[in-house]
């Protein structure tokens, strides 16, 4: 594949250009919190119930949106206004006129690289099922 996200722009991808950015990296599906004062989001280590904690995948990625009502779906008008994208998200990323980070599956040509960069859930988050405690107490700063 073409490095296509050189070239063009977000809402000039294919469906399958757009899909394979996504480096499911997982963030996107962890509970956020936004900081009233300074409008900073603040990730937490707590998932949607549809993530597999293990993997870092959603179990029914094609049904996501009919069995979690407030998954957000990512189009390419709204991706300006999706500030809690994490600053590693390529679509993020390619929206701010950046390039794909080296361990980015569709420039290391390794589809675990975003695991070995640290940058995955995978295996460093809870279900929202098993939070018994304060989400504050969920807050993490993993690498952006």
């Amino acid at each position: 594949m073409d490095a296509f996200w050189r070239h063009k722009k977000l809402h000039e991808m294919t469906g399958e250009e757009w899909e394979s950015l996504c480096d499911e990296c997982g963030r996107c599906c962890l509970h956020k919190l936004e900081d009233e004062e300074s409008g900073e989001f603040l990730f937490t280590n707590v998932a949607c119930r549809l993530l597999d904690p293990n993997s870092g995948l959603c179990r029914d990625y094609s049904h996501r949106f009919e069995r979690v009502p407030d998954c957000l779906g990512l189009r390419p008008e709204d991706i300006p206004r999706f500030r809690w994208l994490p600053s590693s998200c390529a679509y993020r990323l390619i929206a701010e006129g950046k390039d794909l980070p080296t361990w980015h599956p569709l420039v290391s040509g390794e589809k675990d690289s975003v695991y070995q960069a640290g940058v995955s859930v995978r295996g460093r988050c809870v279900c929202e099922s098993e939070v018994k405690d304060d989400i504050l107490e969920h807050i993490v700063e993993w690498p952006r």
